[in-house]
C-alpha cells in the first residue's frame, strides 16, 4: 500500500467522516481514479512525436497509455474518423495512489512561479480537472529524450458528486490549491 493511500485510510477517511458528518461510511469520498490525457493537434501527423509523446505519458504514469482516435469526421478540424488525436492513460488503485504522492511531493513544486493549482477546476459533479503546461516537470522525464514539449490534462475523480466534498477530500489528500478564488 502506497504512503497516501495509507494515510486516506488512517487519517483522512476518519476525518471525513467526522467533519462532512456522514452516516453510512461507503458514502465518505474516495478518489476513484486519475485520467492523464494529452490532445495533440497537429503532432498527430508526425508518428515519432505521437510516440515519444506515448512514451513520456506511459512513463510519467507508470503504466502504458493509449493513443485515442477520433470517432467521427469533422471537415473544419482537417479530422477524419479513425486519426490518432491524443493520448491517455487511466490510473487506479495502486498506481493512483503513487501517481498523486510523486505529483504533490514532487513535480508540482517544481513547476516555475507556481501558487497552487486552480479552485475553479470543479466541474459541479465532483471531478476535478488541472492542466500542467510541459512534461519536464516529472522526475522520470528527461529533456534529451523529448522531441517536443506538450502539456497534459489531469482529471481527478472522485466518488461524490458534490464539489465541496470533492474539495475538502483533495485538501486533505494535499493538493494545494490556490489561495482566494
Amino acid at each position: 500500500m502506497s504512503r497516501l493511500q495509507e494515510r486516506y485510510t488512517s487519517e483522512i477517511k476518519p476525518a471525513l467522516h467526522k467533519e462532512l458528518e456522514i452516516k453510512n461510511v461507503m458514502d465518505i469520498p474516495k478518489l476513484e481514479k486519475i485520467v492523464i490525457s494529452v490532445g495533440t493537434g497537429e503532432e498527430a501527423k508526425d508518428k515519432k512525436v505521437m510516440q515519444n509523446i506515448q512514451d513520456t505519458i506511459s512513463l510519467i504514469s507508470g503504466q502504458h497509455a493509449l493513443v485515442t482516435r477520433a470517432k467521427k469526421s469533422i471537415a473544419g478540424f482537417k479530422l477524419r474518423e479513425g486519426y490518432e488525436t491524443g493520448v491517455k492513460v487511466t490510473l487506479r488503485a495502486k498506481n493512483m495512489y503513487n501517481f498523486l504522492d510523486k505529483l504533490i511531493s514532487i513535480s508540482l513544486p517544481r513547476v516555475k512561479d507556481f501558487r497552487g493549482v486552480p479552485r475553479r477546476g470543479f466541474d459541479g459533479n465532483g471531478n476535478y480537472n488541472f492542466g500542467l503546461d510541459e512534461q519536464l516537470v516529472f522526475p522520470e522525464v528527461e529533456y534529451d529524450n523529448i522531441i517536443k514539449t506538450h502539456g497534459m490534462n489531469i482529471t481527478l475523480v472522485t466518488s461524490t458528486s458534490n464539489d465541496k466534498e470533492s474539495f475538502k477530500l483533495l485538501e486533505l489528500l494535499g493538493l494545494p490549491f490556490a489561495r482566494g478564488k
